[in-house]
């Protein structure tokens, strides 16, 4: 059977995982394992011929708080966030509680959404929304990357060979708006979508739209246009503000025009409703 040429190694510590990978550097981490199995059909999956399995790395299962951030490894299940409560900002909390079933957010990871091929899972959107910061680790060097740089293109993100998504920092700014929406099935041709609003003594102090589908969708040049505004803002600024969010994504592939349609009408109606 082919289950037999499977090879499966379980590092206890890193340095006996990157010393695996070097030996065998087509063998892929596992984490929570749904997305090998997704679409499989199967009563016995089809998996990677190695895998390296993350299950005995305690590191990566940490959560620290400190003043400013959550710090969590990316080998902590999506229900393991949701359940510490308020100190989840509220876009990362409504994305994971969006996910799947309460059975698949036991069994998915906070890594394994982020690193999803091919496209932005719904993590993505709050995670760049938020400037979240990923700590990337190799054999030799650990790096720190922002969200937006690491989702900064279509297709894989940016992992080089032998590399390995390690833990998640989330600033804990206070945003006193915050909405969060799922387009469609963000797996296929959906995404989701993040809004964020800081009010500072009736001044719009900092606004930020994201919405993650194959790629990652912002426009920060167009935020500025409303940044340092009196709230509630004038409906001239509003629609400025509009005209140009129009003309960002009317020049983009992706979304799909009905989706494209129901984000520019929730954007609408979210900045007129700041208008007077």
């Amino acid at each position: 059977m082919a289950a037999q040429h499977n090879q499966v190694f379980f590092p206890a510590a890193f340095q006996e995982l990157f010393a695996s990978w070097a030996r065998f550097p087509d063998a892929l981490p596992f984490a929570g394992g749904t997305a090998f199995i997704r679409g499989q059909g199967t009563h016995i999956p089809e998996l990677p011929r190695g895998i390296l399995s993350l299950d005995r790395l305690e590191e990566l299962r940490r959560v620290t708080r400190t003043e400013r951030y959550l710090e969590m490894g990316a080998m902590v299940k999506l229900n393991d966030i949701t359940r510490l409560g308020k100190i989840v900002p509220e876009a990362l909390r409504l994305c994971l509680e969006g996910i799947g079933s309460p059975q698949l957010r036991g069994l998915a990871t906070i890594g394994g959404n982020i690193c999803f091929r091919d496209r932005r899972l719904d993590a993505s959107s709050a995670m760049t929304a938020l400037d979240a910061a990923f700590e990337l680790r190799n054999a030799q060097n650990t790096r720190w990357i922002s969200a937006a740089r690491f989702f900064s293109s279509p297709g894989s993100p940016i992992l080089n060979q032998g590399e390995l998504l390690t833990r998640i920092r989330v600033p804990l700014d206070q945003w006193d708006y915050t909405v969060y929406r799922k387009f469609g099935n963000s797996l296929d041709a959906g995404g989701s979508f993040v809004f964020l609003m800081k009010n500072q003594k009736n001044i719009l102090s900092d606004i930020r739209i994201v919405f993650a589908g194959k790629g990652i969708l912002r426009d920060k040049n167009t935020e500025t246009l409303l940044i340092g505004k009196q709230l509630p803002l004038n409906i001239r600024d509003a629609e400025d503000f509009m005209d140009h969010w129009r003309t960002f994504l009317s020049a983009l592939e992706d979304p799909q025009p009905l989706i494209r349609a129901e984000i520019v009408n929730l954007v609408e109606t979210l900045i007129l409703n700041l208008a007077d």
